[in-house]
């Protein structure tokens, strides 16, 4: 079995069942298996053979979806680029992984496809500018496609992150990998083929791995939600309803904009059967609202950085009133092995913090252009804690570990504590340095008009924190900024921070 199986099986089984729907067009699996078969021998006469990289620069659409099949069958390596990115990004990106051939529309590839890698093939989804176009596929069979033989180590796609370095990097997910949390999810969730799943992630993010493959592999249906559409909460609401939509999964800020702006609490009944959320914590204050309106339905908290997929899970089965942290990571999934490692090398002890190690099935193959990352552990840089009941509460990044006076501070706790606040709606907390000493700075985005003071807010926190952990300024903003996934942007807010700063130390 590999991931070009799941959708040709299911397009056996039920060919006139809706596969995907998109915003302008929807496929039924019969539909798009025979179109995967027309644009795998396209790219077959372009000379992508196995192994080769294939990039897809698109907006989210079915044709995006098909041409991912399309990469599959021949045993290729499939490359999701966002949409949004700037053409340098995606030329380097071109560069960095020597790709074969790309999948675009015109202007994406005129804009791409420049003298330093004219060599790569093009396959244009509009009827003009170079390489072939979309009509030319009707050129080319949409017979069964017997391309070579996928194993479970062969590389399905590359998901390109954010690096350290400020260059990119490119995160392998083999079949293995990605079949391993696929056939997890959809016996953990019971996925069968009337479901319908909503697609909020782009597909450069991989939450949008459960989407469409949990949804291949059982014959359900996926709806794609325009990248226009991800933070309108109105109209996700209404999609939900309209399109009876039982299965939705997506970052928390998502699901707090339709809770507070989309009026997912008012609804009097609801088509979904199951919630998963991941990418970052959820407010606990915000869950609760949201898990006590519904809670018929199966709220799912799942958690792991790309290079894992998704390696814990926790489901919410209550929420005691008096909790003020996010509900755990929970426990191992996907057949993958987890555990804590402390300072000193040992493992945790229940009470006690360490970086969660990974093992198993999902860990990638490594970063492309660099060593095969093999059967090592994967440090996945988050801190967690160990709980008596087997569980893992998730404490915060390692990276977001700072000093301040002295002391070692989780950036977590603090916002945990200011999230509590009943006139804050969301906080993020970061750390900026000057010459002369480290300050924690918090931005707030409160509900509706009210706003604390900077006392309310400093004893606040000196009710829940010790004292080098109190906020040394604060800044209200009217929205957290956001990555392309929804995360909170904590680089562009360090920014700020440190910009504030610098502007109170010239006017010293």
């Amino acid at each position: 079995m590999s991931l070009k199986d799941l959708l040709v099986l299911s397009a056996k089984r039920t060919p006139d069942a809706l596969a995907v729907k998109g915003p302008d067009e929807s496929l039924t699996y019969g539909e798009i298996d025979r179109l995967a078969n027309r644009i795998a021998r396209a790219l077959d006469d372009s000379g992508v053979r196995k192994g080769d990289r294939v990039g897809i620069w698109l907006d989210k659409s079915v044709r995006a979806v098909a041409a991912m099949q399309g990469v599959l069958r021949l045993g290729a390596a499939y490359v999701p680029l966002d949409p949004l990115s700037p053409a340098y990004r995606v030329r380097s990106i071109i560069q960095d992984c020597d790709m074969r051939a790309f999948v675009s529309t015109a202007k994406g590839a005129e804009t791409t496809l420049t003298d330093s890698n004219a060599n790569v093939a093009s396959l244009c989804t509009d009827n003009t500018g170079q390489g072939l176009s979309w009509d030319d596929l009707q050129s080319f069979s949409d017979e069964p496609f017997e391309g070579p033989k996928s194993g479970e180590n062969d590389l399905a796609f590359i998901l390109y992150t954010s690096g350290s370095t400020g260059k990119p990097k490119g995160v392998c997910i083999s079949n293995l990998n990605a079949l391993a949390f696929i056939e997890w999810a959809g016996d953990e969730i019971k996925v069968n083929s009337d479901d319908r799943f909503s697609n909020h992630a782009p597909f450069h993010f991989d939450l949008s791995v459960l989407d469409l493959y949990v949804a291949f592999r059982a014959g359900a249906s996926v709806i794609l939600i325009p990248d226009m559409l991800s933070y309108a909460p109105r109209r996700l609401v209404n999609l939900i309803q309209q399109e009876e939509v039982t299965i939705w999964y997506s970052v928390p800020s998502a699901l707090i904009l339709m809770m507070e702006q989309g009026g997912l609490l008012e609804e009097q009944t609801i088509p979904l059967r199951a919630i998963l959320f991941a990418g970052e914590p959820f407010p606990i204050k915000h869950l609760r609202r949201l898990y006590e309106r519904w809670s018929a339905v199966r709220f799912l908290n799942l958690y792991g950085p790309t290079e894992t997929n998704v390696c814990t899970f926790y489901e919410v089965r209550g929420i005691k009133k008096d909790r003020t942290k996010p509900v755990p990571i929970g426990r191992g999934c996907s057949g993958d092995r987890v555990w804590a490692v402390k300072d000193d090398g040992t493992e945790t002890k229940p009470g006690e913090e360490g970086e969660l190690m990974v093992s198993g099935p999902t860990v990638m193959l490594g970063y492309w252009g660099h060593p095969a990352h093999g059967d090592k552990p994967y440090p996945t840089g988050d801190m967690v804690r160990l709980e008596k009941d087997g569980n893992y509460d998730y404490v915060g990044r390692r990276d977001h570990m700072v000093k301040v006076r002295g002391h070692r501070v989780e950036l977590g706790e603090i916002e945990a504590a200011l999230g509590g606040h009943t006139d804050i709606h969301e906080v993020a907390v970061v750390v900026s340095s000057s010459d002369m000493n480290t300050r924690l700075i918090a931005f707030i985005v409160c509900n509706d008009n009210t706003r604390p003071t900077f006392l309310d807010i400093k004893r606040h926190c000196a009710e829940r924190l010790p004292r080098y952990m109190i906020v040394d300024d604060v800044s209200f903003l009217n929205e957290l900024p956001r990555t392309r996934n929804g995360k909170v942007d904590r680089l562009k807010l360090k920014q700020d921070a440190e910009n504030i700063y610098k502007k109170k130390d010239d006017i010293k």
